[in-house]
């Protein structure tokens, strides 16, 4: 891989669920597809996402009805990046979230998922080259940072 960049680790797998979707067809589908999240549409745009981690925060450990819908325990606004930050770009906006699943956004449509588990797999020992590539690019951005004005 010649570029650190989130449109070439994201996965573009994204899978979406209107809003009035029940919990439990979501969560059949998520097994189905052994997914970790879904995009919540309402006429087809993006407005939330739903992760495996919500259905234990917000659905199993509250009680909810299966039949509750999505749009009521989904996460919103959605936070998402661009297919051409950088990983570096990436991996600060879900530290400063506390999120580990950022959909990847282009031209109003949700394109990637970008997930904690794609920036440690590039982050890996097969990588090397790229780990080196990420670490000179905080390099760069803490010389920058603290070049006088």
């Amino acid at each position: 891989m010649d570029n650190t960049f989130v449109n070439d680790v994201m996965s573009k797998n994204v899978v979406t669920v209107e809003k009035s979707a029940w919990l439990q067809e979501v969560a059949k589908k998520m097994d189905t597809l052994s997914i970790g999240c879904v995009i919540v549409t309402e006429n087809s745009k993006p407005i939330g996402i739903v992760t495996e981690r919500d259905f234990v925060t917000k659905i199993v450990s509250k009680g909810k009805p299966l039949f509750t819908e999505i749009y009521d325990v989904m996460s919103s606004p959605l936070i998402t990046i661009s297919p051409k930050e950088t990983i570096w770009e990436a991996s600060e906006i879900m530290k400063e979230k506390g999120i580990h699943k950022l959909p990847v956004k282009e031209n109003e449509q949700i394109v990637g998922i970008m997930t904690t588990s794609d920036i440690v797999k590039i982050s890996s020992v097969g990588s090397d080259s790229q780990m080196r590539k990420i670490c000179d690019q905080i390099l760069l951005r803490m010389e920058n940072e603290n070049l006088p004005d």
